[in-house]
């Protein structure tokens, strides 16, 4: 893909500077995703694999809050009359996009305002960092529609963040979850008044994109494929890393530069 050029037909994209921004914008629906929607999310997030220019990828949504989950007349009222297969198929299309967003090399952001709930909560879970506004509430709500909280890897990666026992009062009750809540129990990096919440998201984006980016890829890797690792497993993995990390450029960078007492200047190879 070229980032300069890209443009999604549900959603809107902005690159600039190595930073992409995703804004999902149906703002009288409160930003809900279709079964479209998904699927192109999906596919961006593995076409980002292999677009080098973006360093960071920021993710929001319009008009004041982040995103309300499947929409309930374009999603959840088909979903009623569909058999087995078919189900089965959306499901895993919607884990895809989880899987899409973990297994892309780039750092992702979301920038949370207001409501964020069902499969709005599950793509801020699977994002890196994320940011608030003290008007945010995220509720993994599947319990209150009937569903299980195991929803998109919620059971794998919710209790990663905020401990087995927080996860799962999430996960039975389906109630919404805070900005001061969420921010004690390490859910949110930081809760930033609305009217900054934009700039300080692109302030930390910019931040990560003058990075070593290839060493940032490599961290996101380590962090997930060691989940399921012993210990000396993960240490040998993380020693294998990081001799690769040792052979870039931008290794050499920081080191002659902190011999000339100057700050280095990454460029990610």
């Amino acid at each position: 893909m070229n980032p300069a050029t890209y443009a999604p037909q549900h959603f809107l994209w902005d690159y600039a500077g190595g930073v992409a921004t995703i804004t999902l914008n149906r703002p009288e629906r409160k930003n809900p995703l279709t079964f479209e929607s998904y699927a192109e999310l999906r596919d961006l997030f593995r076409a980002l694999s292999y677009a080098r220019e973006v360093k960071v990828v920021v993710i929001t949504g319009a008009g004041g809050n982040f995103c309300s989950g499947g929409d309930v007349h374009e999603i959840i009222g088909p979903l009623v009359a569909m058999d087995m297969p078919q189900l089965l198929d959306f499901t895993r299309m919607t884990g895809d996009l989880v899987k899409a967003m973990r297994h892309c090399p780039q750092p992702i952001i979301a920038a949370i305002d207001g409501v964020c709930a069902g499969a709005g909560a599950i793509i801020s879970m699977a994002s890196d960092l994320r940011l608030a506004t003290p008007a945010a509430k995220v509720a993994f709500l599947f319990n209150r529609v009937g569903l299980a909280g195991c929803d998109m890897g919620a059971c794998a990666i919710l209790p990663r963040i905020i401990g087995q026992g927080r996860a799962s009062e999430l996960l039975y009750l389906g109630r919404a979850m805070g900005a001061e809540e969420g921010e004690r129990w390490g859910y949110f990096n930081r809760v930033i008044e609305p009217e900054a919440l934009p700039g300080e998201a692109r302030k930390l984006a910019e931040r990560l994109a003058a990075g070593p980016t290839f060493a940032n890829a490599m961290t996101k890797n380590q962090l997930n494929i060691e989940w399921d690792m012993s210990l000396d497993t993960a240490i040998e993995a993380e020693a294998q890393a990081q001799a690769i990390c040792m052979q870039t450029k931008d290794f050499e960078r920081a080191y002659r530069a902190f011999v000339a007492k100057q700050s280095p200047v990454f460029e990610g190879d």
